[in-house]
């Protein structure tokens, strides 16, 4: 009997990996491993609507097809070793499972800071219980000190001030959002959080959670005391990579992939998807990255199945890989303000061509004559022809 493809993550990225091998002629077992006892589930509410109406995972769930009728899914058993010389993973309840061709797609968890104080009230928000955990916290009353300014950060900030959470943000960025909006959208977006009642620690961190048993507040670095009765930390993402240690690959920042996203150096039939891949992309030729967008799991597990479907099949021919190309996107929702983005902004000089940035306005990012990014504010249905411009630059 045929060793399976084995899957190791049970989201997006693993769920779109194990449809497109099935849509390219991979017939033979697939077996998903997922480290939470959840089938795959969309993610992005769990910041917004969901934290604000209650978590039920089930109403999350992704439809799957058919096609994938016949695959196993292991779920609540984390993979903790492998062995891509051998074609083993190792899971924690001991077992070892051989695999003939292997999709990586572990994800990423939230980055932890090593701050001194209780731990309880203190919380992280990646998964569903993480977000069922918040959500029992966040009531009338209480108050939130969040750590890090991004779009969860800012996201949930925006859900708690509509229960009527009293919040604060706390980062070392000049302005929240600033890496993928840039200074000046972000101070428009800290202006409009601000006219809600948040209110913002910027340029500073969190040097102790003060309490005995339960958090009771913050200590700042420049020795201010903000009240907390919740925390949660928003400071950026580590990739789940630790599993794949010892097999000589490239983890320093994911798993490094090649332009048909087969992993580097890897002695086993490999492909990594999702927000744990770093790949080049074929639209913007700037080097490898993580790209951590609600669509490039969707866009990395389709080619990466693909790429392994035809290695299976014809292992001994060496064929010129087709390289990945996608055009990332994103949205955030907050308050009555609409984010919705093409292409990689952070990647360039943001300019406002239309509107004003405390109003509906597109901005471009530049990278010097090249458009590399536009964002806009409750102006999506308004970014259609930049989208058509960045993919007219396939290759």
């Amino acid at each position: 009997m045929t060793d399976p493809v084995i899957i190791v993550g049970a989201g997006l990225g693993g769920l779109r990996a194990a449809e497109s091998l099935r849509a390219a002629g991979y017939r033979e077992g697939i077996v998903v491993i997922g480290d939470e006892p959840h089938l795959p589930y969309n993610r992005p509410p769990l910041s917004k609507e969901a934290l604000a109406g209650g978590v039920r995972v089930e109403d999350l769930h992704f439809r799957r097809r058919e096609a994938i009728a016949d695959v196993e899914w292991r779920l609540g058993v984390p993979v903790v070793a492998s062995d891509l010389t051998a074609r083993t993973v190792t899971l924690a309840d001991g077992q070892t499972l051989p695999f003939r061709g292997l999709v990586i797609a572990s994800g990423i968890r939230p980055r932890q800071l090593p701050i001194p104080g209780p731990e309880a009230g203190r919380v992280l928000l990646r998964n569903a219980d993480d977000a069922s955990h918040l959500r029992d916290r966040l009531v009338s009353g209480q108050r939130l000190a969040i750590l890090g300014s991004g779009f969860i950060g800012c996201e949930v900030a925006a859900t708690a001030r509509a229960i009527g959470v009293e919040v604060d943000v706390i980062a070392l960025d000049d302005e929240p959002m600033i890496r993928p909006l840039g200074s000046d959208l972000g101070a428009a977006m800290k202006r409009h959080h601000e006219k809600h009642g948040v209110r913002f620690h910027l340029g500073r961190t969190i040097t102790e959670f003060l309490g005995v048993d339960e958090i009771t507040g913050v200590r700042l670095d420049d020795g201010a005391d903000v009240p907390a009765t919740v925390v949660l930390e928003a400071v950026g993402s580590v990739p789940n990579t630790e599993w794949l240690e010892g097999n000589g690959l490239d983890l320093s920042d994911g798993v490094l992939v090649d332009e048909s996203l087969l992993v580097v150096d890897s002695p086993a039939p490999a492909v990594a998807v999702g927000d744990v891949a770093r790949h080049p992309n074929a639209l913007f030729p700037f080097g490898p990255s993580r790209i951590e967008h609600w669509n490039m799991p969707t866009e990395l597990g389709k080619h990466a199945g693909t790429t392994l479907a035809k290695v299976l099949d014809e292992p001994d021919v060496i064929a010129t890989p087709e390289p990945f190309s996608a055009l990332p996107s994103f949205w955030s929702d907050q308050y009555d303000v609409s984010l919705q983005s093409f292409g990689m902004p952070g990647l360039g000089t943001p300019t406002v061509v239309e509107g004003e940035l405390d109003g509906a306005c597109i901005v471009e990012y530049h990278r010097s004559d090249e458009l590399v990014g536009v964002v806009g504010v409750n102006r999506s249905k308004d970014l259609m022809p930049y989208r058509t411009q960045m993919l007219a630059r396939q290759p």
